[in-house]
């Protein structure tokens, strides 16, 4: 079963092709990874899946509903959530108060409850802090969770950030690059950090340039190059695709 159905997605900004007609699936609890030299159109994919960007033709299904046409947030409604490539943690806020913000769109209690602090509203917060706890401590930020989030170095704000998308419940995690300014034991704890999620049974896509970290996580590896799908299959046998190999070294000498 596929979670995620593509078909002939193409986007052009001006006279320049973004994407041309790409087309592939994502099976449902997998770990694909989308990969590429810079340039090469990933981000503009996960831009156009959430529909930040409309994109010209084509086709985008999740789980058998178009998502063209749809707004964003919509589409965050029906468990399509995404992290960008750039940290985005809300100023003002703490670690844990930027990890409850992703938990916003699926709250029980309503305003009325909020404002008159009604027992099942405290005991609702109390839950949701105590996730959210648990989360921040699976990639060492507990001890960090009164803390500005700005404060944060910019690999700790990545961290954050896929913490509050799995606060939302995703059912298909898009992230853009998150192991972007990570160490080697930041890395290492995101790798189990998203093993644990698609044990939980939730379909992951990320963006990500660590080969390392992709050869190793990923069930299905998906390579563009100038905005067309030049390959896709597992790991081994992406690693020996000369059209992908000449495709980085090509970048390398540029």
């Amino acid at each position: 079963m596929s979670t995620l159905e593509i078909r002939n997605l193409k986007k052009s900004f001006g006279g320049l092709l973004a994407t041309q007609d790409v087309s592939f699936n994502v099976a449902s609890h997998s770990l694909t990874a989308l990969i590429g030299p810079n340039g090469a159109g990933k981000t503009t994919l996960f831009n156009l899946i959430t529909n930040l960007f409309p994109s010209d033709s084509g086709s985008v299904k999740f789980d058998g509903v178009e998502l063209r046409g749809l707004s964003p947030s919509a589409i965050a409604r029906l468990g399509v959530i995404r992290t960008f490539q750039t940290a985005r943690v809300f100023p003002g806020m703490t670690v844990l108060e930027n990890a409850l913000a992703g938990r916003h769109r699926l709250l029980r209690h309503g305003i009325a409850s909020q404002f008159l602090w009604l027992p099942g509203q405290r005991r609702e917060e109390r839950q949701l802090a105590e996730r959210a706890m648990a989360l921040l401590d699976l990639v060492g930020l507990a001890d960090q969770a009164q803390r500005p989030a700005t404060d944060l170095p910019m690999g700790a704000q990545k961290l954050l950030e896929v913490i509050r998308a799995l606060m939302a419940q995703p059912r298909l995690l898009l992230l853009d690059e998150p192991a972007a300014g990570l160490n080697d034991t930041e890395t290492a704890e995101l790798a189990a950090l998203l093993r644990a999620i698609q044990a939980c049974g939730v379909t992951v896509m990320v963006v990500e340039h660590n080969m390392s970290l992709v050869m190793t996580i990923a069930d299905q590896v998906i390579v563009l190059e100038a905005g067309r799908m030049i390959a896709s299959g597992p790991p081994a046998e992406i690693q020996a695709n000369q059209r992908v190999i000449a495709a980085y070294l090509g970048q390398e000498a540029a």
